[in-house]
């Protein structure tokens, strides 16, 4: 079971949106995939159709050792695609358990014991992707999902302020790589609402290729009105509209994951 974290401490960038959809992606090839929700706001959990009032178990309970990862995962309308919920209860974890010493292995703790119940499921049954959809922030919540993952993935808008952001995540991802998971990775950076129109645009496309090659993927997520407007259904994209532009840049990119997945087995 791979776990990627997708993290960025801009807001506003897709990282919730690359959740979902790549999510949903890998459902769609064949992988059996589950999402955690680590964000307060619980977007990537409205985006899949989960009402707030049906998470009386959610990532809160998990985080705070009420519950069992498995105990807060739901299905969704999605065949191979389920997600663990969350609510606003998660503003309140940093205050609950910032003095305990395992304060940054929390969600690893969770995700190991269900790796462990996974491992007993015959293969077709068994997780093979999880997703961690972060807060926009690098607070605890930020750290633990980066101490639980193998790999990060950086969605990353196609525009100034972005490009900013970015040393700044890079040099948290290698403080954590030296201090709490000597095991985590960058997967790749995935640009996202990109613009052909506008020439910042391309130049920022331009700059990141040449500042991290090959941990840029190749494929980009275009400026789509139906990716934004997938959420308000309660739909990802590929389920709202295949066809538009923004699903099927998504699917690219899913393929584009599980080459990558490939070559790091190879290697």
């Amino acid at each position: 079971m791979r776990v990627l974290v997708l993290a960025n401490q801009k807001g506003g960038v897709g990282k919730t949106t690359t959740a979902i959809n790549l999510g949903t992606a890998l459902a769609a090839i064949g992988e059996r995939v589950l999402i955690v929700d680590l964000d307060p706001q619980g977007n990537a959990s409205t985006g899949l159709g989960i009402d707030r009032k049906n998470r009386s178990v959610s990532t809160y309970n998990v985080m705070v050792g009420e519950s069992s990862l498995a105990d807060a995962i739901q299905p969704t309308a999605i065949p191979n695609l389920a997600m663990a919920p969350s609510t606003l209860d998660l503003l309140g974890v940093e205050l609950e358990i910032a003095n305990e010493k395992d304060r940054a292995y929390k969600l690893r703790g969770a995700i190991l014991d269900f790796d462990a119940e996974q491992a007993k499921l015959p293969q077709a049954e068994a997780y093979t992707y999880v997703l961690i959809d972060c807060p926009p922030s690098l607070n605890l919540l930020t750290i633990n999902a980066l101490a639980a993952s193998h790999a990060v993935v950086v969605p990353l808008q196609c525009e100034f302020f972005a490009l900013e952001g970015l040393t700044q995540l890079l040099a948290t991802v290698d403080q954590v790589k030296s201090a709490l998971n000597p095991d985590l990775s960058i997967h790749g950076v995935v640009l996202t609402m990109f613009d052909p129109r506008n020439n910042l645009a391309n130049q920022v496309v331009a700059d990141v290729r040449q500042f991290l090659g090959d941990k840029v993927y190749e494929t980009v997520i275009p400026r789509n009105v139906r990716i934004s407007e997938a959420p308000s259904h309660g739909k990802p994209a590929l389920l709202y509209d295949l066809k538009c532009s923004g699903s099927q840049a998504y699917l690219r990119l899913a393929s584009e994951v599980i080459r990558r997945e490939r070559l790091l087995r190879a290697a």
